[in-house]
């Protein structure tokens, strides 16, 4: 909206809820993930891995960045190149809102299109008025998150139009269990480590966290991306040693130490304990054999679970799939089929690993789109 309002277009907002930004609100608790210092097209999801590059490329990670400073707002790296500000998500919403203010763009809030015809022009039938409009750009997201508003508005107007529409599923969303995998991930509720997690031949290694319905963690949400029902997950508990080596080497040593005593210099001793008892050991370091070390090294290493699903679109922080990247030109973001439609950010079928990829994904989508409109 400010980039077309830069061009001198009549621009407005039509928002259906009672403020703009919620998604930007609630995001990296508060403090809004707003870019990640490396994008790449790799780090995105889609069933047209390069469609993000055009837009991604022109209206860059460093381009938000120099959006944020020049607006005077501190901010922080985290972890693997994650943004956030030093104070408030609010302060982005704010930058936003003084650039539409400016550029003149008009915000309606509380409205909702009860029709959507094009002839032409689009006509826009709201509760008590007409809005005809020579563009019309869908920047509703997808369905993650609907206590904030989020539905699937933006693949019925696809559908509407014609346009196809990639099968969506909750993304960045916790994993749950069943069965006996549930009663053992129960049992460690509130532990939480660095694990990797992998599925197929991606994987993540990042924070892991046991739950009481199942497992979440930045390296769950990350490999809930690419996990599908009835794939099994790999865990490794402790990326950074070899366990059966290393405990081979401590047995020369540390023979009289308890087995569960040595391991929870690894684990948290839940963890340790579980481990040992799933694979049916006791006893001293020294009592176990070569074979029984390498067992519970592998366990430890090599989990392999199989979630039933996933918590859903109510906790998942995007969502996959959507709007078909062969509908679009990605130059413009502009459906090939209707001139003057539009799709940016979320609602299209590109979907960002954790860590701010999401939201640049929706700048830079949506300067593109402002640039052409």
């Amino acid at each position: 909206a400010i980039e077309a309002g830069k061009r001198d277009k009549s621009v407005l907002i039509i928002e259906h809820t009672k403020k703009v930004g919620e998604k930007i609100r609630i995001s990296g608790g508060g403090k809004c993930n707003f870019t990640n210092l490396s994008i790449e097209p790799e780090n995105f999801l889609s069933q047209n891995p390069k469609f993000a590059t055009s837009a991604l490329s022109r209206f860059t990670q460093h381009d938000f960045i120099n959006l944020v400073k020049s607006d005077n707002i501190a901010f922080h790296e985290k972890t693997f190149g994650q943004l956030f500000c030093d104070e408030s998500a609010e302060q982005i919403i704010s930058l936003f809102i003084k650039k539409m203010e400016f550029r003149k763009v008009s915000l309606k809030l509380n409205s909702s299109p009860r029709s959507i015809h094009h002839s032409g022009n689009f006509h826009i039938m709201l509760d008590n008025s007409e809005i005809i409009s020579s563009s019309l750009v869908i920047a509703c997201g997808g369905k993650s998150i609907p206590k904030i508003g989020a539905s699937d508005f933006g693949y019925l107007i696809a559908r509407q139009f014609n346009l196809s529409v990639i099968e969506t599923r909750p993304a960045l969303v916790p994993l749950v269990f069943s069965n006996s995998d549930l009663n053992d991930i129960k049992s460690l509720a509130g532990i939480s480590l660095n694990a990797k997690v992998g599925c197929d031949e991606i994987d993540f290694n990042e924070g892991f966290l046991f739950t009481h319905r199942g497992l979440s963690g930045p390296s769950i949400l990350q490999t809930s991306s690419y996990w599908r029902e009835g794939k099994v997950i790999k865990v490794n508990l402790c990326p950074e040693s070899n366990i059966a080596k290393t405990l081979m080497n401590m047995k020369r040593h540390f023979g009289k130490r308890k087995l569960e005593t040595v391991l929870s210099d690894f684990l948290p001793n839940r963890l340790a304990r579980m481990m040992i008892d799933k694979c049916g050991l006791s006893g001293n370091l020294a009592d176990q054999s070569k074979k029984n070390i390498y067992a519970i090294g592998g366990l430890i290493q090599n989990w392999i679970l199989k979630p039933s699903g996933s918590e859903g679109y109510r906790t998942a922080e995007v969502t996959f799939g959507g709007i078909n990247t062969d509908e679009l030109n990605p130059k413009t973001m502009e459906s090939k089929k209707i001139k003057g439609l539009f799709f940016i950010g979320e609602v299209v079928d590109v979907t960002g690993w954790l860590g701010g990829y999401n939201f640049q994904w929706a700048w830079s989508s949506g300067w593109v789109a402002g640039n052409e409109v």
